[in-house]
């Protein structure tokens, strides 16, 4: 795929070839609940009263959380709890959230149950929530035709967990665009629960200078939060106060990062990408101008960290129908062509969006595309209903593995706030953090690591006691020297003995440059929340590189020494020049021949 990501950035555009059709068929590679509502949409009337040939999904896998019933009508008490510990197992492995399958069978076999049998069913399984204190919501029901008169229905039932001691479920989205795409206003028309003007009234909240507000283009990284209750309805700002408010009756949180869509602030962009960790990002086309300026730019970038994405082309209130349809198919056609080999899922009801949001989580080849208006408000439901029911990326067991490792926080941003001190924000990589724990920061410009303590901790702006791997928060450092702190540093575990490197080897794709990559070339390298300019020091086995091209290159640090690890994704670029890759190797100073730093000044906490 790396090779090819280079048509994106280079501007190449081959025909689409014998690529899927929009809509049609089913996700390839797509498992659990994601093939199976794409069969329930082909399922019963046809074929499904046939015996030879019934309607089917997926069987039902072990892990995960999407679970299969054919029936729950009066279980006696030892089923009831084994049901109830089974709940609880599907309700871990989605993280708070599960989806039951009503009348399929464990072999994906579309039974269905009559009404009074569903009723029976769905009144055990609001039973079963209560007793594990989730809440239950209906996604969809389909009439299936399965050799009776009567007839019979399956029904898709969302289950969430009220969240406890404000460990609702967190996913970042990263909004990306070309500068003017409606980025800004679609997120205050969502966060804010008002629709636009036309004149850009619902994006002013989300600015943070007074130059974006009075050019109406962001030049900053800003964050808006968007919840859903345990019963999937929206919480935002429109019956919220405060971010605490909306945190504290949310079981799921959407955190938008917002990055700008002007050329001139892409290194603000990248940073955004690739220091933030988000889960999914969203590419906001504008109806009118299509794919332009950035926009193919910003899909390459996705595509190049690996972050899946889904298309929002907004501005559909100002088009024809005509204009909006020419859109969709232009991005179909990019979708489409072997740089990106994506099957684009156009929404346009509750039941596309329900499909479009489990298979995307499960097929990394599913694109959903939605057309709305912030102006008029319309299918801005459908992108609702879509991260309502979006699963998180990562299981239960593989946040357990992160947790039990050593803290690393990452630090994106240094504040100073009056009668706190010195705030840091960023994401906690690995590890558990306390309030009161004691790290260590660094490097500093001469390799060193200093000792700090962590005096308060704020998650979505609302006081929080423990953080946990995954989770973004700002940490509270009291009168630590905010001189010292810079963006790319780490707060690591004092047990970590962290490495640090000024020259490190990376496995490189070069995706476009105007002549030759020599040595002695320098480039901005992003890894992480890592971004500094390096110098290439040596090429392994070649003089020089082309466009296209994939060599093991060694860099080295031209300002000062860097926290990195084998295997972290690498971007660089200068100009023109991009190229991605991966850490392959590291030329470590270890803390013992750097020393932590002893000698404590003003305002530095020792333990």
């Amino acid at each position: 795929m790396d090779s090819r990501v280079s048509e994106l950035f280079g501007g190449c555009c081959r025909p689409a070839g014998a690529a899927f059709r929009g809509r049609g068929g089913a996700a390839p590679g797509g498992g659990g609940g994601g093939g199976g509502a794409k069969a329930k949409k082909k399922s019963g009337r046809s074929r499904g009263g046939k015996a030879n040939n019934p309607p089917y999904l997926p069987p039902e896998a072990e892990d995960g959380n999407i679970e299969y019933k054919l029936k729950l009508v009066n279980p006696s008490q030892y089923r009831f709890e084994h049901l109830v510990t089974q709940m609880k197992w599907r309700l871990q492995e989605g993280r708070g959230e599960a989806v039951y399958q009503i009348g399929v069978e464990d072999n994906g076999l579309l039974v269905g149950l009559s009404e009074e049998e569903m009723r029976a069913s769905l009144k055990t399984l609001r039973r079963m929530a209560e007793k594990v204190g989730a809440d239950i919501t209906v996604l969809r029901e389909r009439e299936v035709d399965y050799d009776s008169d009567v007839p019979r229905k399956i029904t898709e039932v969302l289950v969430r967990k009220v969240p406890d001691n404000q460990q609702f479920l967190d996913l970042r989205v990263a909004v990306l665009g070309n500068v003017d795409s409606g980025k800004s206003t679609l997120l205050g028309v969502l966060t804010q629960g008002e629709l636009d003007n036309g004149r850009g009234r619902a994006r002013l909240n989300l600015f943070r200078h007074l130059h974006e507000i009075q050019s109406g283009r962001t030049s900053s990284i800003s964050f808006e939060i968007l919840g859903f209750n345990s019963k999937g309805e929206v919480v935002n700002y429109s019956d919220s106060r405060t971010a605490e408010e909306i945190c504290e009756s949310s079981s799921k949180m959407i955190t938008f990062i917002d990055l700008a869509g002007h050329h001139k602030y892409l290194k603000t962009t990248i940073f955004g990408l690739t220091s933030y960790c988000p889960d999914f990002a969203m590419l906001v086309v504008s109806a009118n101008t299509g794919i332009a300026g950035t926009t193919r730019e910003h899909l390459g970038l996705a595509m190049a960290l690996k972050v899946p994405f889904f298309i929002v082309i907004s501005k559909v209130d100002l088009c024809s129908k005509a204009t909006v349809e020419r859109t969709v198919k232009q991005l179909e056609r990019i979708l489409k062509q072997p740089g990106c080999n994506k099957l684009p899922l156009l929404v346009t009801s509750d039941d596309d969006a329900v499909t479009a949001a489990q298979q995307f989580a499960q097929s990394p080849n599913i694109t959903p595309i939605f057309t709305l208006s912030s102006v008029s408000g319309e299918n801005l439901d459908l992108v609702k209903v879509f991260l309502n029911i979006l699963p998180p990326l990562t299981n239960s067991k593989e946040q357990e593995e992160l947790m039990q490792q050593l803290t690393e926080f990452q630090v994106d941003e240094i504040y100073t706030v009056p009668e706190v001190g010195t705030v840091v924000g960023g994401t906690l990589s690995s590890g558990i953090c306390r309030e009161g724990e004691n790290l260590v920061v660094g490097p500093t410009d001469d390799g060193k690591f200093l000792r700090l303590k962590v005096c308060s901790i704020q998650r979505n702006r609302s006081a929080c006691r423990v953080l946990r791997a995954g989770q973004a928060a700002t940490l509270a450092l009291g009168p630590f020297d905010r001189s010292l702190l810079r963006k790319g540093m780490v707060m690591v575990s004092p047990e970590m003995n962290p490495t640090i490197c000024s020259v490190f080897e990376a496995e490189i794709v070069l995706l476009f440059h105007a002549t030759t990559f020599r040595k002695g070339f320098q480039v901005t390298v992003h890894v992480g929340n890592v971004r500094q300019t390096a110098v290439v020091e040596k090429i392994h086995g070649k003089d020089k590189l082309r466009t296209g091209e994939k060599a093991v290159v060694c860099f080295r640090f031209i300002k000062h020494p860097e926290y990195l690890k084998i295997g972290a994704k690498l971007l660089f670029r200068e100009g023109v020049t991009k190229g991605i890759g991966h850490v392959t190797d590291l030329q470590a100073i270890t803390t013992k021949e750097n020393g932590l730093e002893e000698s404590l000044g003003p305002g530095q906490l020792s333990f």
